[in-house]
């Protein structure tokens, strides 16, 4: 059974940096698309970013620049840097782990900028 477990979340001030950390048990990490979601207040869940197996990354053009996704396939993780936060970034994170059609969620880790 595939697990997925995100830590990492916190308070932060504005302008301030995170590491999201998610890390995935029960099958070859190496083989998920990894992806990061955030629910927000008003429990929209949008896509943040993701990267597939081969290290290919996908970024909305809103978060380009702040945002980093990395994988480490040796410890099945991956991470979120989230750099120069903003007020509007508060929300749960979601790790999601994606292949063949499948899709396995973290429980959330929760995510507020607040001064």
């Amino acid at each position: 059974q595939v697990q997925v477990v995100e830590s990492g979340g916190g308070l932060v001030q504005p302008g301030g940096s995170l590491r999201l950390s998610c890390v995935v048990s029960g099958d070859t990490f190496s083989t998920f698309v990894m992806a990061w979601y955030r629910q927000d207040p008003d429990n929209q869940r949008r896509a943040v970013t993701s990267i597939t197996p081969s290290d290919t990354e996908h970024y909305p053009d809103s978060l380009k620049g702040r945002f980093t996704i990395s994988r480490d396939n040796a410890k099945s993780t991956v991470y979120l840097q989230m750099n120069s936060l903003k007020p509007e970034d508060t929300a749960v994170y979601f790790c999601n782990a994606w292949k063949g059609g499948l899709e396995h969620w973290g429980q959330g880790t929760q995510v507020t900028v607040t001064a």
